[in-house]
């Protein structure tokens, strides 16, 4: 009998093996999960303050959702919401922080509790355990063991649906907080709702700034309760309106009953919050609007497909491409007739058109907007349309919005962002409105809102072409490198639009960088007014006349002119020498500008990578410029080890702020084979490819394949390269090539290949070399 049943068995495995297709050996394709089952939203949630993994939270939500949704076990204003090592759930929040350090707006939270009431945050909040959690970006759950209730989400971009599970209980209590900073609930108890309006924000806001809420129930009310501020309980009352205030509903529950609640929003009415519950979610059920949500995301993830023997690659790879599609959000809404419409947080009117927020540019335009362009052109058309709106109502271009302008970090980025969408045939419908706030950023300093916004130091830099270290503008020589940046991607735009004029005076303005150059040292310094370097100089000296990074991090800053920075230096050989030092020496680092250790001078201590601090921005490109100069091989090792040691699909899974999705962005670009060094111009800079296949449907319907041949742990090194069947040996991928499809081959080898792509020609662009 045994026997029989062993040639059974194995008769079926052979028919299950005939019937299925062919799959290579030791090869795990992406199609045998569904992708949103390989994203980890907890990736980069074990940070802190001091230490940052990542500095995330997990966003239950949609791509570019106006609102997202997230569990707390942080107090209320705590920008580190949600910390993977705290055990305790505080509520489920609706959000929109984009990083801690920014902080949220417009946030309120649901909180299931049962027996004796408890409403305040430090006494409701519930043990439990990542052992009884599911986390997806269209699904959380949680076991509140403190109460037997189980608590799930599931989003819409505008709205979202619970479902609590509770135990048989005469005492079961849903509770809405309305957070500080002003809010107002109201209780319908012959509708089964809760309305109100939160305030609440970091910043960036009108006065008459509001967030309506609306919360229906699909049980009866047994019990009404609100609360006002300082926590005072108003027994059996349906409304409160203070600083901070919150509603309590409760009722009997049987073992195993469900209570479900759609939540929506908007910041334009409470009409228009009820508007968007109806048109979201309708009659749908929670397991409805949960297949609609996964649906979604399946669709984006799936226009790339990998491949890998290792399936960690797999699951970071597509955990970095959900946090890439999160931001920036969706600020606007649609009316019963079908309108765009937006609450202006710059002026504070309900204006038509698209708006969008939560974006700093300082990071984002490195690869998150490049990435865009490339395989979401209609998605950032709409974005470079709300950038013109945010001119029209603000007078200036954002270059942090959260939700309005906000006085974070420098530079003028918002100009290589708008070229590089403008130049790929993304922002040819508000060109000129875009082009008119990219020259008043160039030529208006006095009426900023923000030092942030537009240029600080901008009548010193249009006169001397720097701007000094001894005015008092901090981080004088990172805005230097930065400006002298915008002004080439100004100057591309120019050229494309046929006003060569202008073109050349900021091509002319983009070689600026050279100014704050020192042959001395070879590095980039600070200048003073007078024309003399800064004295002393330390180039390990965080900060000071750099931005969250030092000389070895800002002297490669000249993106759009590598070439011109290698002859500053010397030649080649000498670039290649100065790149090799700051991977090579020891992470040492003067932090007496910030008088402490700031986390990003302590992830890139740490992480065993020399003074390469890819934890933070600036230096990120850093790695692809031996391109330029004749060692590409040395790109392809850093970069290998970079997307192999300094990522994985778990809590500390990054090694400093993800920010935005531009570290993740990085790893997206990076572990395909390419990297956009220069927003603006239609290159990409040839890398090492991590997959050893790859197949990108482009926006257009056509089909880019990448494939990487002998590929493996210790076969980092390209050895040819192929493009459309013919022989490849330029260091760079044009995007007019990319678009059109095609396959792309790497032949891979454990040793490199020093005498590829030797010619003149065969080198990434520069402005230098005048291609």
């Amino acid at each position: 009998m045994k026997t029989q049943i062993l040639v059974l068995i194995l008769f079926s495995l052979m028919t299950l093996m005939a019937c299925s297709p062919e799959l290579p050996s030791g090869h795990i394709w992406q199609q045998e999960k569904s992708l949103v089952d390989l994203v980890n939203p907890l990736m980069g949630t074990d940070s802190k303050f001091s230490l940052s993994n990542g500095n995330t939270y997990p966003a239950i939500a949609l791509p570019w959702g106006m609102n997202f949704w997230t569990p707390m076990t942080s107090p209320m204003g705590d920008g580190w919401t949600y910390k993977y090592n705290e055990n305790m759930i505080r509520g489920i929040k609706q959000t929109h922080q984009p990083s801690p350090w920014i902080n949220d707006y417009a946030a309120f939270s649901l909180m299931a509790v049962t027996g004796e009431l408890k409403y305040q945050e430090e006494d409701r909040a519930s043990w439990f355990s990542h052992k009884a959690e599911t986390v997806q970006p269209n699904y959380y759950k949680a076991y509140l063991a403190d109460y037997d209730v189980t608590v799930e989400l599931t989003p819409t971009e505008r709205a979202a649906q619970f479902r609590f599970t509770f135990s048989e209980t005469d005492s079961a209590y849903i509770l809405l907080d309305g957070f500080f900073k002003g809010s107002m609930v109201t209780i319908l108890p012959e509708e089964n709702k809760i309305i109100g309006y939160c305030r609440n924000n970091s910043g960036g806001v009108p006065d008459n700034f509001h967030n309506y809420f609306v919360a229906e129930f699909d049980k009866d009310f047994e019990i009404t309760h609100t609360w006002n501020d300082d926590w005072l309980l108003q027994s059996n009352s349906l409304y409160s309106e203070g600083e901070h205030v919150g509603a309590i509903v409760g009722f009997k529950t049987r073992k195993g009953e469900t209570v479900n609640v759609r939540v929506a929003s908007s910041f334009i009415s409470p009409e228009q919050a009820q508007f968007n519950l109806d048109r979201e979610i309708g009659e749908d059920g929670f397991e409805d609007t949960k297949q609609k949500a996964k649906t979604i995301w399946e669709n984006e993830l799936g226009k790339i497909k990998v491949r890998s023997t290792n399936q960690n690659h797999i699951k970071t790879f597509y955990s970095c491409l959900y946090r890439v599609l999160l931001f920036p959000r969706k600020f606007y809404e649609i009316t019963e007739t079908g309108d765009v419409i937006h609450y202006s947080p710059y002026n504070g009117e309900v204006l038509p058109g698209y708006m969008f927020t939560d974006n700093g540019f300082w990071d984002t335009f490195r690869a998150v907007f490049p990435f865009f362009n490339l395989m979401y052109p209609e998605q950032n058309a709409l974005i470079m349309e709300g950038l013109a709106n945010t001119y029209l109502e603000s007078g200036w271009l954002p270059e942090w919005a959260s939700p309005g302008h906000r006085n974070c970090m420098i530079g003028s980025n918002s100009a290589p962002i708008i070229a590089d969408a403008y130049l790929k045939g993304n922002a040819n419908e508000s060109i000129e409105i875009l082009l008119e706030a990219m020259i008043k950023n160039a030529e208006v300093e006095k009426g900023r809102p923000h030092a942030s916004v537009g240029r600080e130091g901008l009548d010193y830099y249009n006169q001397l072409g720097y701007v000094p270290y001894d005015v008092g503008i901090r981080e004088n020589t990172a805005r230097t490198l930065e400006y002298a940046y915008a002004d080439f991607t100004i100057a591309q735009v120019a050229k494309r639009l046929g006003d060569q004029t202008l073109a050349d005076r900021f091509y002319q303005q983009s070689l600026n960088y050279q100014k704050v150059f020192d042959p001395e040292t070879n590095l980039m310094r600070g200048k003073n007014e007078d024309g003399t370097f800064q004295s002393p100089f330390n180039p390990l000296k965080w900060g000071d006349a750099f931005t969250e990074g030092n000389s070895l991090h800002y002297t490669w800053s000249v993106f759009h002119d590598v070439q011109g920075l290698i002859d500053l230096m010397g030649g080649s050989e000498i670039f290649v020498d100065q790149l090799d030092q700051v991977f090579n020496m020891p992470p040492d680092f003067d932090d007496s500008y910030y008088g402490q250790t700031i986390h990003e001078i302590r992830e890139m201590q740490i992480v065993n990578m020399g003074n390469y601090a890819h934890g933070n921005q600036p230096i990120q490109h850093m790695i692809y410029l031996y391109n330029y100069a004749g060692a590409s091989h040395k790109s392809q090792k850093w970069i290998r080890e970079v997307l192999t040691k300094l990522y994985a699909p778990t809590p500390d899974g990054y090694c400093g702020d993800e920010d935005n999705g531009q570290t993740s962005a990085w790893y997206v670009f990076s572990s395909l084979g390419f990297y956009p060094v220069t927003p603006g111009v239609d290159e990409y800079v040839i890398g090492s490819p991590l997959f050893d296949y790859a197949e990108l449907t482009m926006p257009n319907g056509k089909s880019l394949i990448i494939k990487s041949e002998n590929n493996s742990e210790d076969n980092f090194y390209i050895q040819e390269m192929n493009w459309r069947g013919k022989p490849y040996e330029n260091h760079f991928l044009k995007y007019s090539d990319l678009i059109k499809g095609g396959e792309l081959v790497f032949e891979m080898s454990n040793t490199p290949n020093k005498n590829r792509g030797m010619e003149i020609g065969n080198l990434p662009y520069s402005l230098s070399l005048k291609k």
